[in-house]
């Protein structure tokens, strides 16, 4: 018999839960390698971006790769780079959507 006060209700982050959220996004994170710390070292250090995207979108690895099909563009990424080498650009910039 489980006693449900010490029950947690948890999620985990799953690529492609809702389908291509990619469409949905107005912004995309770009990443400058030379200011991120794992490509600066050779080694996987950091994992900030990793650790914190909602959706599994990060890979993990020596210079974070986005899976653009299902990123949302919510940018916790971006905010959570301790160096700053994640910036959001727009999709117009890259031709996506037109505004």
């Amino acid at each position: 018999m489980s006693d449900e006060r010490t029950s947690i209700a948890m999620s985990k982050p799953a690529v492609g839960e809702a389908g291509r959220t990619g469409d949905w996004r107005n912004k995309r994170p770009v990443l400058t390698a030379e200011k991120c710390s794992a490509v600066k070292l050779g080694k996987p250090t950091c994992q900030l971006c990793w650790v914190y995207c909602p959706d599994a979108c990060v890979s993990r690895g020596i210079g974070p790769e986005f899976d653009l099909e299902h990123c949302k563009g919510c940018g916790i990424c971006a905010e959570m780079c301790p160096t700053g080498a994640i910036a959001m650009a727009s999709e117009a910039v890259h031709g996506v959507c037109e505004i």
